[in-house]
């Protein structure tokens, strides 16, 4: 009996291995199908009117079901009449205004800038003047380069002369913050981390491992400073210094960026790498006010009609196939974790 039973199971194994395999391949065969329709969509969606809608469902659930009936209908009436203003163009003298919600949430690499640059080139093409542009920000900084072109694109919205609200509920630091100090105006949780106006890096090295083991490395080099501190290869007091040198530069042009474009701070108290918590940093003039981007928003839809913008791949077969296969591997994740923070808590 028990024989039979671990040859059910290595089959039942051997069945479900097959089966990811298969799965495996027929994705990509999807995938390779559909490569050339994955271009992004710009998607455009009015918060007022997902407010409106939210707000409306509330109130029925909150009704007493005698009174539902006469509420659904006021809403009704309440549309039609919304319909009509707008066919007649009233309603648009009255929200001529329009608020242009932005995300951008960043990686190490700020993978997002390119999709970034396209939803920013879209506001540019149709914004006017009066129009503003809000950008929920969230990131703790990564590469030089990566995260200079990404506050190039916020440059173009201030080229562009559209005034320019950043919105940071969590964190925007080092070159998060490179970001988010060319907006007209910096909105900053009470306890979103901000600052970090610094420059690290970090090389290890394993050549005495390498020569302890009679591992010989030859780097060749065509200019004096090609490499300065390698992996691999010994580095010399010179290369070292030369390293520091380029940090030093490289947080010398940090810091020109950010007194551009916020000229009322101390430039040389502040840029010690060090961060500050939103109230702090209102304080140290790196934000301009406190609060959240959703009560900002909340304000902003009171006398102007709110739009978030964005990007996003088409909805194709394989697409929705692979998020969901995605978010069942991350829910499993979780749970396992979770199960195991449970345990190491009861041991505790």
């Amino acid at each position: 009996m028990g024989e039979w039973i671990a040859e059910m199971g290595t089959f039942l194994l051997q069945t479900m291995l097959v089966m990811v395999i298969v799965g495996g391949v027929l994705l990509l065969v999807m995938r390779s199908k559909e490569s050339s329709d994955d271009g992004l969509k710009l998607h455009i969606e009015s918060i007022n009117d997902e407010r409106r809608l939210r707000n409306r469902r509330l109130r029925v659930n909150t009704t007493s079901p005698g009174a539902r009936k006469k509420l659904v209908k006021a809403f009704r009436q309440e549309e039609k009449a919304k319909q009509k203003a707008a066919k007649q163009g009233k309603e648009e003298l009255q929200n001529a205004q329009k608020v242009w919600v932005l995300d951008f949430h960043g990686d190490l690499k700020a993978s997002q800038t390119e999709q970034f640059a396209q939803e920013v080139s879209a506001i540019i093409e149709v914004a006017s003047a009066e129009d503003e542009v809000v950008v929920r920000l969230e990131s703790a900084g990564g590469l030089v380069h990566s995260y200079g072109l990404a506050a190039a694109q916020l440059d173009r919205l201030q080229a562009a002369g559209l005034n320019t609200t950043v919105c940071i509920d969590k964190v925007a630091a080092s070159g998060g913050y490179m970001m988010a100090c060319t907006a007209n105006h910096i909105k900053a949780a009470p306890f979103a981390v901000i600052g970090s106006i610094g420059v690290v890096a970090q090389v290890p090295n394993i050549h005495r491992l390498l020569k302890r083991n009679d591992i010989d490395v030859e780097l060749l080099t065509a200019g004096k400073y090609k490499r300065t501190l390698t992996v691999l290869g010994e580095n010399t007091e010179e290369g070292r210094e030369k390293f520091i040198d380029d940090l030093e530069n490289t947080h010398r042009l940090f810091k020109e960026y950010v007194s551009q474009h916020r000229p009322g701070m101390d430039i040389d108290e502040l840029a010690t790498g060090e961060i500050w918590y939103g109230s702090e940093a209102l304080e140290k003039k790196l934000t301009d006010s406190v609060g959240t981007s959703e009560a900002y928003l909340v304000e902003r839809m009171a006398s102007a009609q709110v739009y978030h913008v964005k990007l996003e791949p088409p909805k194709t077969l394989s697409r929705k196939v692979g998020l969901a296969v995605s978010a069942g591997i991350e829910q499993a994740v979780i749970k396992g974790l979770g199960l195991v923070e449970a345990a190491g808590w009861q041991r505790r």
